[in-house]
């Protein structure tokens, strides 16, 4: 009886060991590599939060590095990138933390602000001759992954209900799509058409059919909702200022790397008063990749 209560003695203290030994495991501390990312356009600002580190090292996906604990870079073009931090922690212990950073071109245009001051940082203008461009006095455009933006000074005034055509030569291919005597040099796949002063929502977009040739006047209307989006208009001195932005994921061949575009706006009897770049003037062709 003796020897019984000895070995059952033994194996509870044993046991009380080993849960002791368990709950010690789990008090072992975890370092992190804590950070968070800021992506406007080709710059990206990092900030470093990790703890208990002596060194760092970021690896930024494109052969550059930096030893920075929050360091801000440029990227030199557009993609996804792998970055990846690397600490030191103070008892020498290295660990990482990665990430993928989207980069591509911005624009500082913004529709819902009511203003065009934004537009005074675009520097090319397209400004027509009046015997050529008529009632178009001005033009701008930006563009960013997903849109291209439009900016037009017009002597006209909204109550007009001016109708405007827009010749989208997307692929940036005249041997494609529609071809015009008004706007040659283009292959125009397709046409928008609205009164989009006086009916900001009137927008229509048509694709060229080219059963017909590409000098048949055929086209199919579509029924992609938010493919365009109008911004600020506003009329001064019998001149009306607008901005407006097409998407470039709901018309197709936008995602390419540039296009070209004609405008022609046309009393509401449809009798042309405008053009852009100019009558019978090539379009104007945007580069849109970066």
């Amino acid at each position: 009886m003796k020897k019984l209560k000895y070995i059952l003695g033994s194996m509870l203290l044993l046991g009380a060991v080993t849960l002791y030994s368990c709950k010690k495991n789990k008090d072992v501390e975890v370092k992190d590599v804590v950070f968070t990312d800021v992506v406007k356009s080709y710059d990206v600002t990092f900030t470093n939060t990790t703890t208990d580190a002596s060194s760092f090292k970021w690896d930024f996906g494109d052969g550059t590095t930096s030893t920075l604990q929050s360091p801000k870079h440029t990227y030199t073009k557009k993609g996804k990138f792998l970055v990846t931090l690397y600490a030191t922690l103070t008892n020498g212990q290295v660990i990482n933390g990665s990430t993928i950073i989207n980069v591509s071109k911005s624009s500082p245009i913004v529709l819902t602000d009511n203003s065009f001051a934004d537009w005074d940082t675009i520097s090319t203008v397209f400004t027509p001759t009046t015997a050529l461009g008529g009632v178009v006095k001005q033009a701008k455009f930006d563009y960013d992954s997903q849109n291209v933006y439009i900016y037009m000074k017009l002597a006209v005034k909204v109550a007009d209900a001016n109708v405007f055509d827009f010749y989208l030569d997307s692929d940036n291919n005249s041997a494609t799509g529609y071809t015009t005597g008004s706007i040659p040099g283009g292959g125009y796949d397709f046409l928008m058409e609205g009164n989009i002063l006086s009916d900001p929502n009137s927008l229509a977009q048509f694709q060229h059919l080219d059963t017909g040739g590409q000098a048949a006047w055929a086209w199919n209307q579509l029924s992609i909702s938010g493919f365009y989006t109008m911004g600020t208009i506003q009329e001064a001195n019998g001149i009306t200022t607008v901005e407006m932005s097409l998407s470039r994921s709901k018309i197709s061949g936008l995602i390419g790397t540039g296009m070209k575009l004609g405008i022609i706006v046309s009393t509401s009897g449809y009798s042309p008063i405008g053009y852009l770049p100019g009558q019978n003037l090539a379009p104007i062709t945007l580069n849109i990749s970066q």
